[in-house]
């Protein structure tokens, strides 16, 4: 396992906890010698491009033209490679396919876009076994909601298909354990 994707919101700022959190994971990943996928522009994004890039590690921001066109927004300094799509679905789908595991942090609709989008392209193997890890007491209280909500939908073989970690070390720690 050498790729992992992290997947997070765009609204944390330097300076803030949501922030100081991803650049931490992103410090881990560098140590770790992983070459990590990030959206490649700010917030949870450029943190963790930072803390990879800060420690060693090798960044690859996954952009598109249809982000760039509807917000005023470049790609973050920290990335060593861009590799650029014309749409966020083809963002969505790099990030998702060019992966080894993917980490998720906190952040809006479009990060749980790319939770159920992965999701479920593991429960129907259109993409091979592979982590996808929910970091963080938020993801695991949304998606035990829906688990309680939806019960019978979402059956015990589909739920298996994501992990829940607390925090950035738990979930470096579970890579490194299947690396």
């Amino acid at each position: 396992m050498k790729r992992i994707s992290v997947f997070g919101g765009s609204k944390p700022k330097p300076g803030e906890e949501a922030y100081t959190k991803a650049l931490h994971l992103g410090k881990l990943l560098g140590q770790a010698g992983f070459t990590v996928l990030t959206g490649g522009y700010i917030g949870t994004m450029e943190a963790v491009s930072r803390g990879v890039a800060e420690n060693g590690g090798y960044v690859i921001g996954v952009t598109c033209d249809e982000i760039e066109s509807y917000r005023p927004v470049k790609p973050n300094r920290w990335l060593h490679e861009e590799i650029k799509h014309t749409t966020l679905r083809e963002r969505i789908f790099s990030l998702i396919e060019e992966c080894d595991a993917a980490l998720v942090l906190p952040g809006g609709i479009g990060t749980l876009t790319e939770v159920v989008t992965m999701w479920n392209l593991l429960l129907t193997s259109a993409i091979s076994s592979r982590p996808l890890i929910l970091v963080g007491p938020e993801w695991k209280a949304t998606i035990l909601d829906l688990y309680r909500n939806l019960g019978d939908y979402i059956p015990t073989s589909q739920r298996r298909l994501i992990s829940f970690t607390p925090d950035a070390d738990s979930a470096v720690a579970l890579l490194l354990r299947n690396k």
